[in-house]
């Protein structure tokens, strides 16, 4: 059907749409119907084709409160409902809002999985005011049941908590027992698979004894719930439709939530693509959306969008091209309109040095024909990758901002708030305890397990407090400390008093134990800021340690005073964003792929895709660089920590044409170049050395 046959059919604020979009959006007319699965090409307005099918729905009636729409960030889902909004007003004005308020079922899945599990609680053995560890917490309280095993004092080093944390959250997202985990995954870890078993069950065992629920037990519960007759019947029916976004970024676990809520498919849509499924580290399984439409029957209708509407032609043809070779993949070949502009540039440099020479080089030529610095972005397989640059950039002034970075909720001082209203919400919360009576001089660990143990045995926490015999040191502050603890336990003052109280009570020992306290007080202040939008405790710890704000000013260096800068980013950091002009470093075997995924063929396939994720970031402007020779990080001390690299495999000779092929410095460009990194001139030791003895 031709788009003006497709315009006299379909409502007048979907004719900006492209065909295949208007498929997607008008697809089951409203009502609950066959399972749909969206395949959408990079810059293709997946978005765009999201919010215009949830503002469909609405339009055609559906109730907004039996929609649930799964995003993979709080920001996104809180950007996709303003344009859910924009385009329901043109056809319903101001109810538009009144009915985009009512899509509260929107969010990540651990944020809906963990509101599920507060409705149900009581029906599946919570209690309700059960308290969510982020990852830091969860990784603490493994250890003390580690240490409570003694695995900690055996002859040969047993994994670390991050290790063993990392392990058991693999084996309940990937839903795979824990030796074929091991095997794939940890294989320094195989002569500790009885003892993993026995600290897992111990982990369980404490996490239900304080109501604790960490990252995993959102999903975990919620799947067990699903998979019960009654209750997942029940579950399933409370939506209509139920839509999810990034779908190649699942994993089994989540899968496995949809299937059992929806086992006909009766109103799902999962929108994804396939060839940017680069998550497995996070035990994403790119099997889900390459076997989506089979699980039903019937099969799930597929649409494509293969229309992209960010890159040129020739850099997309460069990245259709080496997406073409992958294994396997649903078909697609994603076509523009923006014809012209230049090819990719593929650039053969000496060392990091001269990768590094030629970037800043051309970020400033970049800039002055006109490209501002932040619409230039620097990606890299891994972080370390960019050392060369930053140094060159700074010897030139250059601003730039790297992508990652500390997370706010790892601040020092932000976790001491939140342990302390932690325990004040849950006296057996043993991991936030620690923490909180720690901050006290005078307060050790063993004081601190002997306090803890009394409030888990007493059912008068803050009277347990008060007549506790504390070590003498620290009877100054113990009573202030006990005071607070009461004021926070009676609730007597309006949220976020509380925090407000804690944040005055933390103060001097703020003060006390960081030197920059004045940096860290403002980050505080932010936390006070950010907690006036919830309505009470339990609601702003949970949301928090769900959506995390992304980074404070601990640790995190001077303040960037230039108003435009330049990106630096792994390419994973840079999935879903765009820039005009995009610079990839080290497009060598070895970095891309990286020599640890040079194993089994997933791992190969899965570095294709972040390679082709890279190059379809970019707008205009594609250079790929080719160091002959790049500095492997973490080599032995001793020796040259420098290899001798290939070209990418995944760009093989028969996709040459497709780029533009050039070296740096330019052979012509004046003689040798006298830069670091440059060309160098060949000297002829070997006739030297052998005509000393003639």
């Amino acid at each position: 059907m031709d788009q003006m046959s497709l315009d006299s059919l379909q409502p007048e604020y979907l004719n900006h749409l492209n065909d295949a979009q208007a498929q997607a959006v008008l697809h089951g007319g409203g009502r609950p119907g066959r399972p749909l699965l969206i395949i959408a090409g990079a810059g293709s307005g997946k978005t765009n084709t999201l919010a215009h099918r949830v503002a469909h729905l609405l339009i055609s009636g559906a109730d907004p409160r039996r929609i649930l729409l799964a995003t993979f960030s709080r920001r996104a889902a809180r950007e996709l409902v303003g344009r859910v909004e924009r385009v329901a007003r043109r056809v319903m004005g101001d109810k538009a809002a009144i009915l985009t308020e009512g899509l509260s079922w929107t969010g990540t899945f651990h944020s809906i999985g963990a509101r599920l599990l507060r409705d149900y609680a009581e029906q599946i053995g919570l209690a309700p005011e059960f308290v969510i560890h982020d990852r830091e917490d969860s990784a603490d309280l493994l250890n003390l049941a580690r240490n409570d095993l003694d695995l900690s004092r055996l002859d040969k080093r047993f994994p670390t908590k991050g290790t063993c944390l990392a392990i058991y959250s693999r084996a309940v997202n990937a839903q795979e027992e824990l030796d074929v985990v091991l095997a794939k995954h940890f294989p320094w870890c195989l002569e500790w698979e009885v003892e993993l078993k026995a600290l897992f069950a111990a982990y369980v065992e404490a996490k239900q004894a304080a109501n604790i629920l960490d990252y995993d037990d959102l999903l975990l519960y919620w799947q067990a719930m699903v998979e019960d007759g009654g209750l997942g019947a029940e579950i399933g029916a409370r939506f209509d439709h139920v839509l999810i976004d990034e779908y190649q970024d699942t994993n089994r676990l989540q899968s496995a939530i949809l299937m059992g809520m929806k086992p006909t498919g009766e109103g799902v849509a999962v929108v994804g693509d396939d060839a940017q499924s680069i998550y497995s580290f996070r035990a994403a399984e790119v099997r889900n959306i390459l076997d989506f439409p089979k699980l039903f029957d019937p099969p799930a209708r597929v649409v494509t969008l293969a229309r992209n509407y960010r890159s040129t032609a020739p850099v997309l043809d460069a990245a259709n091209r080496v997406i073409g070779a992958a294994r396997e993949r649903h078909a697609k070949e994603l076509f523009t309109e923006r014809e012209g502009g230049a090819k990719p540039k593929l650039v053969t440099v000496l060392d990091d040095n001269g990768q590094a020479d030629y970037v800043a080089t051309s970020v400033l030529e970049a800039r002055e024909a006109g490209a501002r610095l932040k619409d230039q972005a620097v990606l890299f397989r891994a972080s370390h990758h960019s050392g060369a640059l930053e140094i060159e950039l700074t010897r030139r002034g250059i601003p730039f901002v790297k992508f990652g970075g500390l997370k706010f909720l790892d601040a020092a001082h932000v976790k001491d708030v939140l342990a302390v209203l932690r325990l004040a919400i849950n006296p057996r919360d043993r991991i936030a305890g620690f923490r909180a009576l720690q901050l006290l001089p005078g307060i050790g660990p063993k004081a601190a397990a002997a306090v803890l143990d009394a409030l888990a045995l007493s059912e008068d926490p803050v009277g347990e407090l008060e007549g506790f015999p504390v070590p003498p040191r620290a009877q100054q502050d113990w009573a202030g400390f006990v005071a607070m603890m009461g004021e926070l336990k009676r609730g007597d003052a309006g949220w976020p008093v509380p925090i407000e109280r804690v944040r005055t009570w933390y103060q001097p020992h703020l003060e006390r134990i960081h030197e920059d306290y004045e940096t860290r007080a403002a980050d505080i202040l932010q936390l006070e800021s950010i907690a006036g939008g919830f309505r009470g405790m339990s609601e702003f710890l949970t949301e928090l340690a769900l959506d995390p704000p992304e980074v404070t000013s601990d640790q995190a260096g001077p303040a960037l005073k230039d108003e435009d800068y330049l990106i630096l980013s792994t390419i994973h950091s840079a999935k879903g964003q765009e820039w005009t002009h995009v610079f990839l470093l080290n497009c060598v075997d070895g970095c891309i792929p990286s020599d640890l995924a040079a194993g089994e063929t997933d791992e190969i396939e899965e570095e294709r895709r972040l390679l082709y994720v890279a190059m379809t970031r970019a707008k205009d402007g594609l250079h790929l660089m080719v160091p002959q020779r790049f500095y492997v990080h973490g080599q032995h001390r001793r020796g040259d920590r420098h290899v001798y690299a290939n070209r990418t495999r995944f760009i093989s000779p028969h996709m040459l044409d497709k780029f533009d092929r050039t070296s740096f410095p330019l052979a012509d460009a004046g003689g040798p170049s006298a830069r670091p990194g440059g060309a160098r001139p060949v000297v002829d030791l070997k006739a030297k050395m052998a005509g000393r003895w003639k």
